[in-house]
């Protein structure tokens, strides 16, 4: 069983009320092969919802209380993304799962890539909280780029 971002399986749950729906993930989902999740709403942010970014670093960062995720206007809503990853997790360790597969770019699930904090559309290497945390608790993460590399 693999973990999902909800939004790559066709949920509208992105901040915008969207979806990154990715056809083949779509189709492992219908075949009962993977549980969607979306860390943002599982931490009780609400869809559509402000965006928000990691200022002051990664989702390394955030659990180690070095940095914060923030919205445009300066709400901080750090907690929610660190719920939000930590339910998620609860639901990938019921269900026996080993691996997620993480919408790049994204604050709670980017794997290898986030925006800078600074909402100026600037990428740089790290990752979101959901991510992060499912590393450190040993499961193997990758996005919707790489997902059939498996590890």
């Amino acid at each position: 069983m693999l973990i999902v971002s909800a939004c790559l399986v066709g949920v509208n749950c992105k901040y915008d009320g969207g979806n990154n729906s990715h056809p083949e993930l779509v189709e492992l989902y219908r075949k009962g092969e993977i549980i969607p999740v979306c860390p943002e709403q599982l931490g009780g942010l609400s869809t559509p919802r402000a965006p928000a970014e990691i200022r002051g670093g990664d989702g390394e960062d955030v659990w180690e209380g070095k940095a914060r995720l923030i919205t445009p206007r300066g709400e901080d809503v750090t907690e929610a993304f660190k719920r939000g990853a930590r339910e998620a997790l609860n639901l990938a360790r019921h269900a026996g799962a080993e691996r997620a597969i993480f919408k790049e770019k994204s604050p709670s699930c980017g794997p290898y890539f986030i925006y800078d904090g600074t909402f100026s559309g600037q990428l740089v290497a790290g990752k979101g909280v959901a991510a992060e945390l499912f590393l450190r608790e040993g499961l193997k993460v990758n996005s919707e780029n790489d997902f059939k590399r498996k590890g």
